[in-house]
């Protein structure tokens, strides 16, 4: 089966229609158009175009009990005592537009005290955290990011009810000069993602064993009877995934069974997602003493190819963090275009019927 090439400007025309036609704004459909493109880009079939529309679908404009999600909302950015970190109510404006403003926010605070810290309460899904880490680390500074996810779908470890998120942990570091590209660790705590399974419902596939549950609370491998999550790493994904409710707790978060899921809500209390941004300046770090007079820079270059040596490149396995996104956008380069699979580009033309944009399906380049 064959993936297709779709031009760029074909993407945008659907997605910003799409967006436009759900009431956003032009900067929000713009935002949306950004980070969906660096998913498809960067070969990020979870969090693509089609993903961020069914989450609105399901929480944001599309929730008939309370939209998740108000489209031209306003940021509160509220004073507080420390000048590096800034505390943020989103009032549920759109996540991704929340989290590019954020990290530029971050970077601006990192210049000027090494570290810049925003927490985000009342927010709605900001898709794909690697964008925005990628973005920050091309910039030169060392990103991080978690955020609670849309629903409570993961059963914590030794447990049967699904009381946690998929609650990722993304980071980013400055590598470029050092191995040409930006070095990306972006995880789920579950083995697998909610988007994971719709794309492999999508493609016809099984999940990986020890991924997910059915209704029963059995493990399923088949991606229609997934009722919940399990964390990877046992007691260790749980411990990474509880330290996101945590961080949103401290931020004012409401209980994380009810996100998203007004109906079930005690009146007063929250059902939106939380972030959490930060940026380091490298220079924030640096003890300026690195052995045999190597600069900072030549330091990370080579640790990593002590990392890398000693016959661990030469497995032909052993890879970098971010390697799979970098031969992802390399491909995509060489295509001219994002790159999605048949069942996708199915999708985006049923999609783009929807929103009134001209699509030839027929016309896309199979590679």
């Amino acid at each position: 089966m064959s993936d297709y090439v779709m031009p760029i400007e074909q993407h945008r025309d659907i997605v910003a229609a799409a967006y436009a036609e759900r009431g956003y704004t032009a900067d929000e459909c713009r935002d949306a158009v950004r980070i969906c493109e660096l998913a498809s880009w960067h070969g990020i079939h979870t969090h693509n175009a089609l993903k961020a529309l069914h989450l609105d679908d399901l929480f944001g404009t599309g929730n008939k009990v309370k939209p998740g999600c108000v489209p031209g909302a306003s940021i509160e950015k509220q004073t507080g005592r420390f000048k590096a970190a800034q505390t943020w109510n989103a009032n549920q404006k759109f996540g991704p537009s929340v989290a590019f403003e954020a990290f530029e926010t971050c970077m601006g605070l990192a210049d000027e005290f090494g570290v810049g810290i925003v927490s985000v309460d009342r927010t709605f899904h900001y898709l794909w955290g690697g964008g925005y880490v990628i973005d920050a680390a091309k910039k030169g500074y060392i990103a991080y990011t978690n955020c609670t996810a849309a629903l409570a779908e993961v059963v914590p470890f030794g447990g049967r009810t699904p009381t946690l998120g998929t609650n990722p942990h993304t980071y980013g570091l400055p590598t470029v000069d050092a191995v040409g590209f930006p070095l990306v660790i972006d995880w789920a705590t579950s083995v697998i993602s909610m988007g994971g399974v719709q794309a492999l419902k999508r493609e016809g596939k099984e999940l990986p064993a020890g991924a997910a549950v059915d209704a029963d609370g059995n493990e399923t491998r088949d991606p229609n009877e997934v009722a919940a999550l399990m964390t990877f790493g046992a007691h260790k994904g749980y411990g990474l995934s509880l330290i996101n409710e945590l961080f949103a707790a401290y931020t004012g978060a409401g209980l994380p069974t009810v996100r998203s899921r007004p109906q079930d809500a005690e009146a007063g209390e929250k059902t939106s997602a939380n972030f959490f941004f930060q940026a380091i300046h490298p220079d924030a770090l640096s003890g300026g003493d690195f052995s045999l007079g190597r600069s900072q820079s030549q330091n990370i270059k080579e640790v990593l190819v002590d990392m890398l040596g000693h016959g661990n490149r030469e497995t032909g396995r052993c890879i970098l963090p971010g390697q799979i996104e970098y031969n992802a956008a390399v491909r995509s380069e060489q295509h001219g275009g994002l790159i999605f699979t048949e069942a996708e580009v199915r999708d985006f033309a049923d999609l783009a019927r929807k929103v009134g944009v001209g699509f030839d399906a027929g016309a896309l380049e199979a590679v």
